[in-house]
């Protein structure tokens, strides 16, 4: 086990930022949420479980929650909107929330299709297009949260992967996009990295047993990965002082892109 420190509160890196993170009932999402907290960031943690949110919440007094499926209609500009009523601002848009599904060609339907692209292609869009307005005042960042099976294949979930390609892709054509407004936009790809993903997308404990044991003998420094050191490096990505650093989709996976 590695024991991840998280920043300070005292260093006050994002002090007087307002950041939204969705996804952060658990896994990187909450510590992303947790990091900016300790940061300095006024956050906004969204996500579909109030239960989940409010376990992130316990004991950070700099993060509010947001209950909302951002599948629904008007959920994104909901979410965007409530923190800016809260706060008068936004600064960083962390899209973390997303869904992973196994669904070999062979077992391939348009509601599956579907279901995956909504959470991790549709919903990050309309939270980006909501919060842009905000971000061009503040000459804010978007980090989006893909997978290093963003640019690798993963036979039996293609459609995970390619939702996570097509977040890259994004990510660089918004960087683009947004960069005469200061608008900064990159990505981070993590590796597999502990939690709840593979039982919310509905496995049994031998399955994910087994898929663990198999990507920890495939990455080459022989773990997992843990979300404190991922949202790390979320941090990194969105920091204020990170001024020319755009376009970029960043993978931390312990070398498994190299295996």
């Amino acid at each position: 086990m590695v024991t991840i420190r998280l920043q300070d509160e005292a260093s006050g890196t994002f002090e007087g930022r307002v950041v939204v993170v969705t996804g952060a009932g658990s896994g990187i999402g909450r510590a992303a949420a947790v990091a900016f907290a300790a940061a300095g960031a006024r956050v906004l943690g969204v996500g579909r479980r109030e239960d989940a949110l409010e376990e992130t919440a316990a004991g950070h007094r700099r993060i509010e929650v947001h209950p909302a499926d951002l599948r629904a209609p008007q959920a994104a500009q909901r979410a965007i909107d409530a923190a800016a009523a809260r706060w008068g601002r936004v600064d960083v848009l962390v899209n973390n929330a997303g869904v992973t599904k196994v669904m070999p060609l062979g077992q391939t339907t348009a509601e599956g299709i579907g279901a995956v692209f909504d959470l991790n292609v549709t919903a990050p869009s309309l939270l980006a297009r909501a919060a842009l307005p905000h971000l061009r005042d503040s000459a804010g960042s978007i980090v989006n949260i893909s997978s290093t099976y963003g640019h690798r294949p993963l036979p039996g979930a293609a459609h995970y992967a390619a939702s996570k390609a097509a977040l890259e892709q994004l990510t660089r054509s918004w960087a683009v996009e947004l960069a005469s407004a200061g608008v900064r936009v990159n990505a981070l790809a993590p590796g597999p990295t502990e939690s709840q993903a593979l039982a919310s997308a509905g496995l049994d404990e031998t399955t994910i047993a087994r898929i663990k044991a198999e990507e920890t003998a495939r990455i080459p420094l022989g773990r997992r990965g843990e979300p404190a050191e991922v949202a790390a490096w979320i941090l990194r990505l969105a920091d204020p002082a990170s001024t020319w650093l755009t376009g970029q989709v960043l993978t931390i996976d312990g070398g498994l892109e190299l295996a």
